[in-house]
């Protein structure tokens, strides 16, 4: 049984009909949709130390178009991808990933420069606005697994700093109910297709970017203002003009 919102379903129609079915969610239940408020919350006590070179991060937190959106506007992130992590190669396809049976979540790759923006620093946008880590196995309109929240660690170190961060924002209690985030290991990140590629950025109008994720663009610029980029980094050539 599939779990997409209805405004995600509208992907699967030609790309002539797309217009049309966004006009249309355009009129359904609008005023009864927004984003996630963010929260404001301290940087994490641990942190990785600042180093030469590029890592990677991958997080999962709902749909993977406000997610990206987010993060291609942080300073030092040189690239945030759109992908599936958490399951088998074979099945890292959107229809598939879609039916919540594949052990997947949609999620983001991001390649970052920890001289410009640290783990932590990460991790903080990432509770903060990327997403609402109390919501379990869903996201605003989203439901299922595949829209868990989760941190797929990269190595020891990620996993070290993620874990000592929820602990610190669950004693915290900054948030509306316990934090339900995940940390897995040892799981492939795999790109998405390339019409989920940069998104937010290429649909800018479209009703379900408008009510969940524009907003999380600003508040990426009110509350971290020193990490925020208003030139986002972007994956497709079409979309960078």
């Amino acid at each position: 049984m599939k779990t997409r919102s209805p405004f995600r379903a509208f992907l699967s129609l030609p790309l002539a009909g797309l217009a049309l079915g966004a006009a249309a969610l355009a009129l359904w239940q609008a005023p009864a949709l927004s984003a996630e408020e963010a929260v404001k919350i301290p940087p994490p006590a641990q942190d990785e130390k600042a180093a030469a070179g590029t890592e990677k991060a991958v997080f999962a937190g709902g749909c993977f178009w406000g997610v990206q959106g987010v993060f291609q506007h942080v300073r030092g992130v040189k690239e945030a991808v759109s992908g599936y992590a958490g399951g088998a190669k074979k099945d890292a396809e959107y229809e598939t990933v879609g039916s919540g049976t594949t052990g997947h979540a949609e999620s983001v790759e991001i390649t970052y420069d920890p001289a410009q923006v640290t783990y932590g620093q990460l991790l903080q946008v990432y509770f903060s606005v990327a997403h609402n880590p109390t919501e379990l196995n869903y996201q605003g309109p989203d439901r299922g697994t595949q829209y868990r929240s989760t941190i797929f660690a990269e190595n020891a170190e990620q996993k070290a700093i993620a874990a000592a961060y929820i602990a610190q924002l669950g004693k915290a209690k900054l948030f509306s109910g316990p934090i339900v985030t995940t940390i897995e290991t040892g799981k492939a990140f795999y790109p998405a297709e390339d019409y989920h590629q940069d998104f937010l950025t290429r649909n800018p109008t479209y009703p379900y970017i408008v009510y969940n994720d524009l907003p999380k663009i600003d508040n990426l610029k009110a509350l971290f203002p020193t990490l925020y980029s208003d030139k986002p980094v972007l994956v497709m050539a079409d979309a960078k003009g």
